[in-house]
């Protein structure tokens, strides 16, 4: 097949999902257009079969705004009919699904069938798409996909409850590429980070007020009170400086690493112990299935998709969200229980393969069968 990959290009979710999907359709022969306003994050340029198409707005003094959605449609139309494209695989709502259907109107005129699978990732539903401005698009273009998939059982009923849907949503669920995320070997990079053989938690993400770092700190604080501990900050962003001025104030700083962005998330994920995700909201919960994929337990709140991923109990603790005496007490009994600690390191593994890449390669492949099957 000839797939077209439209998606944000940022290390956000979507991105990450669109870009390593595109990758490994790629490695199964398929040929993969990807389609954005930058080069996506994860993207490699030599990758064999995968082709890179910038879209370029042009800026014109009448408007204050560029029309992304205008260039990005044209940029669609002009992609489908010189690459002669199959599919278009849409990633988030707007704006591309509904460029993605205007670029299948314009596409219609000229006597070209273009099939539109629109994936649903999360913010797109629970939080911009309900926004009284873009509601009426999102729930249109829903409706007028081709085929409609959700990243987990909850965002689909998050979207059915708070839109008018009448297209049939399949859950696809995020992935683990297993050829990258796995346990390696780093006992000198643990040796740097806990000298003193010191218990190591992980936390990553952008660090949004949705993704509650303060409650990271503030269950690190807890922690190290019974465990001698170290915590491993992996990401950057909005609430960054306010967390490193938090560990300050709370007199943890000394055992705190920041390390920023990291491109090999999967060496630093491979010393750890815990991994702790107290999120207000997740869709799905990729950063928790990419620790337990190697091997670490963890400790979450019970919110959105989190609870499909981590499974309360078994591979980890699941506690209410903003309950930071509850998450660290979670911690501190597993961390001072080697034999349950090291079962649940072992049931997050199987837990992670249940989402293995090679699976839900194969749904995604049978979604696009089906809509360009319909046509021919």
């Amino acid at each position: 097949m000839r797939i077209g990959i439209v998606c944000y290009p940022t290390f956000g979710g979507s991105g990450v999902l669109a870009t390593e999907l595109g990758k490994a359709l790629a490695n199964k022969g398929h040929e993969v257009h990807f389609i954005s306003y930058s080069q996506p994050a994860r993207l490699d340029f030599f990758t064999e079969n995968v082709f890179y198409h910038e879209v370029n707005i042009a800026k014109y003094p009448l408007f204050e705004y560029a029309p992304y959605e205008t260039a990005l449609a044209g940029k669609m139309v002009d992609i489908v009919q010189s690459a002669q494209l199959d599919i278009l695989h849409v990633h988030y709502a707007i704006p591309h699904a509904s460029a993605a259907l205007l670029a299948k109107q314009i596409l219609a005129e000229k006597g070209v069938y273009i099939p539109v699978v629109t994936t649903l990732h999360g913010t797109d539903i629970t939080l911009v798409g309900r926004e009284i401005t873009y509601q009426h698009v999102v729930n249109w273009s829903i409706n007028n996909s081709d085929a409609v998939t959700a990243v987990s059982h909850i965002l689909r009923a998050q979207t059915l409850e708070h839109f008018d849907i009448t297209k049939h949503i399949e859950v696809v669920p995020n992935f683990i590429d297993f050829d990258r995320f796995n346990k390696k070997s780093h006992a000198h990079f643990k040796q740097m980070i806990a000298p003193a053989g010191e218990k190591i938690l992980i936390h990553t993400s952008n660090f949004r007020k949705v993704k509650r770092v303060e409650d990271v700190l503030l269950v690190f604080s807890k922690v190290i009170k019974q465990v001698p501990s170290k915590l491993v900050l992996i990401g950057d962003g909005p609430e960054r400086s306010h967390i490193e001025k938090l560990s300050r104030d709370l007199n943890i700083e000394p055992w705190v690493t920041f390390l920023g962005k990291q491109d090999a998330i999967e060496e630093i994920l491979s010393i750890g112990d815990l991994f702790i995700l107290p999120s207000e909201s997740e869709s799905f919960g990729l950063a928790a299935l990419e620790a337990m994929a190697c091997e670490v337990p963890v400790i979450s709140s019970n919110t959105g998709g989190i609870p499909e991923v981590n499974l309360h109990g078994i591979t980890g603790y699941l506690s209410e969200v903003g309950d930071t005496d509850n998450m660290a007490n979670n911690a501190i009994s597993l961390l001072n229980n080697s034999t349950v600690h090291d079962q649940f390191r072992k049931n997050a593994l199987k837990q992670a393969h249940t989402f293995d890449l090679k699976k839900i390669l194969i749904q995604y492949e049978a979604v696009y069968e089906k809509v360009i099957s319909i046509r021919t």
